[in-house]
């Protein structure tokens, strides 16, 4: 199984950005694919989660409103829009795929998540 993450880069200020994760390998339907960030010298903190079976979706509060997952089955792919960015957003952006799907959509945690990528770098900067 691997994860390709995509779609990073250096975005100004109150502009938005979608990056993608690819999904190889993987039983899709019976994953729950989750987006983490970590900002330099800070710890990786889970950002979203969607089920790969039913769609069905959590975001962790404090990354709700601006950010929005969502999956496209045919493509294996799951994606992480984000709206209004702002410089604390910056950060390396990574999905992870749990797998077989024993988890609910709930609050990402490190180790319930068995597959990663290698990240996608978001820089926020006018």
């Amino acid at each position: 199984v691997r994860l390709v993450e995509s779609g990073g880069g250096l975005v100004k200020p109150g502009t938005s950005l979608r990056v993608s994760c690819t999904t190889i390998g993987l039983d899709f339907e019976n994953a729950a694919v989750a987006w983490f960030r970590q900002a330099p010298g800070k710890e990786r903190e889970g950002v979203s989660v969607i089920r790969g079976d039913d769609g069905e979706t959590y975001y962790v509060d404090s990354m709700s409103g601006r950010f929005t997952t969502s999956r496209d089955n045919a493509k294996n792919m799951v994606y992480l829009q984000i709206t209004n960015l702002k410089p604390e957003d910056t950060a390396v952006y990574f999905c992870a795929a749990s797998s077989p799907l024993t988890i609910k959509a709930g609050p990402p945690a490190l180790w319930d998540y068995n597959f990663w990528g290698h990240g996608t770098q978001v820089t926020v900067s006018s």
